[in-house]
């Protein structure tokens, strides 16, 4: 899915961005046309204001200049000057409007010509008048030289108009057109962007899959290596467990071995030499102190036998009992060490097996107190609940940080391992300074 969620990545942002510029480019044409179109109704506009203007001009000097013919009366001159200036003005900007207009221009031309013949012939009636010449300003006022040059001055206006209303007319529909075409554009840009938007949303779900089906392929992978984790660790607890079983089954091996083997040698030792002493009658003194210190020798040899014996494989747990072992434990280590030992044993019916394993743990932490606790006062309490035993060996030694204990003590990972698989739980409490405590609890029966 990630092959695909990339290339409609690639494809979303561009046909954004190309679908904002076009909306941009639309919305200028749409200006610039309706710019354009606008100026240009509004020169319509102007145009044909000022051809209507012009028209009234003429009939407004028209009637001015009759008004005077009829009267004589100057005042209606007035306006009729007035309008003659207006009148100029006003082709003055008809000019301007159509410079950019060739064919508009050729029609304003004729306009202009027919005004001026028009205001010429009102001239000439009027200085007619003013002169007093009636037969003359009267023939000129009953030909049709004058309606005929009005008639074609409305002939060019309403041409003009008409040329001005046809611009107004195809302003409006350029208008309509940069309407119609800002429309379309907006719709087209809006389903560009809903297109866009569905493919984002696309996009984001194929995301969200793919994330999923990462998170559930590497969730797989955990729980397989947890599986293989705990299945490793099993079997190195089961080897471990094993080679202790092992090593016990050899130490016990070894100490039979001694006591029988060793222990008869030496036995049979001692006996020869009390048979020697007792035929050779009178011996020197140098012969007998010999005497005495093989015998002594012997001795010490039979009393090493019985201490390896006794820490190879503990006879007193199958004679006397743990209680026994461990105060013959306790009291030869403080004659060996010098530790102040006091103990507090409760009496207490447990398996051979878990019985060793109590009696290695005070064993392991009996050496690790002489080697590395310089203490003074130690104390050893075995305690008896319904169901569980604990043990406990303290000291008063210079104690340790048990957070920075090196993986190579074997001893403590020898003993929670020892413990935790009679299905037990240990303990070490330590500070610097505050000696050491070894807790553990054990199941009565497994």
């Amino acid at each position: 899915m990630r092959w695909f969620a990339i290339p409609k990545m690639a494809i979303s942002l561009p046909l954004a961005v190309l679908a904002a510029a076009i909306l941009i480019l639309i919305n200028e044409a749409g200006f610039q046309l309706s710019t354009q179109a606008a100026s240009s109704m509004d020169r319509a506009q102007a145009t044909r204001g000022s051809v209507n203007k012009l028209l009234q001009q003429m009939l407004d000097a028209e009637t001015g200049q009759r008004g005077y013919l009829l009267t004589g009366d100057l005042h209606y001159l007035e306006p009729y000057d007035k309008t003659i200036e207006g009148i100029n003005q006003t082709l003055s900007m008809l000019h301007t409007l159509y410079a950019d207009s060739p064919e508009d221009m050729e029609a304003l031309a004729a306009l202009s010509r027919n005004v001026a013949r028009k205001l010429s012939e009102m001239d000439l009636s009027v200085r007619m008048r003013k002169q007093g010449n009636e037969d003359a300003w009267k023939f000129v006022l009953t030909t049709d030289v004058g309606m005929d040059q009005m008639n074609e001055i409305r002939a060019q206006s309403l041409k003009l108009v008409s040329s001005s209303s046809l611009r107004i007319a195809t302003a409006g529909v350029q208008i309509d057109r940069s309407l119609q075409l800002s429309r379309i554009g907006i719709a087209l840009m809006a389903l560009a962007g809903l297109l866009a938007f569905y493919m984002y949303l696309r996009q984001t779900q194929a995301l969200l899959h793919a994330g999923k089906r990462e998170q559930e392929a590497l969730q797989r992978e955990r729980d397989q290596l947890d599986r293989e984790v705990r299945e490793r660790t099993a079997t190195l607890a089961e080897l471990a467990t094993h080679l202790q079983q092992v090593r016990e089954d050899e130490r016990g091996h070894l100490a039979r071995e001694l006591h029988d083997e060793l222990g008869a040698l030496l036995t049979a030792a001692k006996l020869d030499v009390a048979r020697m002493k007792s035929r050779l009658g009178t011996i020197t003194p140098e012969v007998a102190d010999r005497i005495q210190h093989l015998n002594e020798s012997l001795n010490s040899g039979i009393a090493l036998k019985r201490r390896i014996v006794e820490d190879l494989r503990p006879s007193s747990l199958s004679h006397l009992g743990l209680v026994a072992s461990l105060e013959i434990l306790a009291r030869e280590f403080e004659d060996r060490a010098g530790v102040d030992i006091t103990t507090d044993l409760e009496s207490v019916e447990l398996s051979g097996s878990t019985q060793l394993t109590i009696y290695r743990l005070v064993q392991e932490s009996l050496t690790n107190m002489g080697k590395y606790a310089d203490a003074q006062h130690a104390n050893i309490t075995l305690q008896n609940f319904d169901s569980y035993i604990t043990v406990e060996v303290k000291d008063d030694g210079k104690g340790f940080d048990p957070s920075v204990v090196p993986a190579s003590s074997h001893g403590l990972t020898g003993m929670k391992h020892r413990v935790e698989a009679a299905s037990g739980r240990l303990t070490i409490t330590s500070q610097p300074g505050h000696g050491t405590g070894v807790f553990a609890v054990l199941p009565k029966s497994l």
